[in-house]
């Protein structure tokens, strides 16, 4: 299951309040799309910021709406009680896999990280997720970490940041990682600006923000290195660099997914959780400029 396309959807709220009928159709589109799972409650769904109600809510909608499609719940919490009733909600729901983000406000050690991952593997039978995503989290996993971590059972993939931009540290990164996990435990990258390189140089999974609103060019990207047309994939990447530019000037993927969900439709205006604003009209109009130009409003 932890191999190929894992779109993340959005959680989209109107009046402040979590938008199931937009949710469920968000997940239905990737189900049609075909991507190879869906990973509900992730950074991209703002899961930090809902109620447990809730994330039970939207846990039970993905796996209900994702039809044959396997389904990963994000259940990072600031305690280890919290992420522990989130782990069990998700398999009450049918999740096929959990996704765990060290959340944290006191910073966290090594120590720390390891006996999370540890008490929750202890307590759950589905298949974990590590997430490393120092952007949101302030945590940062070294290589050894991820070697502690990866031996405790359940442990089934790792979700790491993007890979150095030259092709051959790229490889050697993936490699180094390689040799410190078991044989079972697969590599996903992120940071959509680096999927391509980092499925070239050899990651098994692409955790994708873009895939969980436009699955359609994260498939070709996917499925390119997959059936070995690597230039393919890397040309697809190339051509939407505009778009990844963008998330690097709006301070990450979030806001100008979300610009790119309204616009199409696909959710309600302002689906954010306050107090995140979500983009101005001015950077919304330069998102919309791009969509129409790069041909991805269809």
């Amino acid at each position: 299951m932890f191999t190929g396309l894992s779109a993340f959807p959005l959680t989209p709220l109107v009046n402040d309040a979590v938008d199931e009928g937009a949710f469920a159709r968000l997940v239905r589109r990737l189900a049609d799309a075909k991507v190879d799972s869906i990973t509900a409650l992730g950074s991209t769904g703002s899961y930090a910021y809902l109620t447990g109600e809730e994330r039970r809510r939207v846990a039970r909608l993905a796996v209900e709406h994702a039809g044959d499609v396997p389904v990963f719940i994000g259940i990072g919490a600031l305690r280890t009680s919290q992420v522990l009733a989130n782990a069990e909600q998700a398999e009450r729901a049918g999740a096929s896999g959990l996704l765990l983000a060290p959340m944290t406000y006191q910073p966290l050690t090594d120590d720390d990280v390891f006996e999370l991952f540890r008490t929750v593997t202890a307590n759950s039978s589905l298949p974990v997720i590590v997430y490393d995503n120092p952007g949101t989290t302030h945590f940062t996993f070294g290589t050894e970490l991820y070697g502690r971590i990866a031996e405790l059972p359940g442990i089934a993939s790792i979700k790491i940041p993007g890979v150095p931009d030259v092709p051959g540290q790229a490889r050697e990164r993936i490699r180094d990682i390689r040799s410190v996990i078991p044989g079972h435990v697969t590599i996903g990258v992120s940071g959509d600006a680096k999927a391509a390189a980092g499925l070239a140089a050899g990651c098994d999974a692409w955790y994708s923000v873009i895939g969980g609103t436009l699955p359609a060019p994260a498939l070709r990207i996917t499925r390119g290195v997959q059936e070995g047309r690597v230039a393919d994939a890397l040309a697809e990447s190339e051509r939407l660099a505009p778009l990844w530019r963008l998330f690097a000037e709006y301070g990450g993927s979030l806001r100008v997914v979300a610009a790119i969900a309204e616009h199409l439709g696909l959710v309600p205006k302002a689906c954010l959780p306050l107090p995140i604003q979500g983009l101005d009209e001015q950077q919304r109009a330069r998102v919309v400029g791009i969509i129409d130009e790069l041909g991805l409003d269809r």
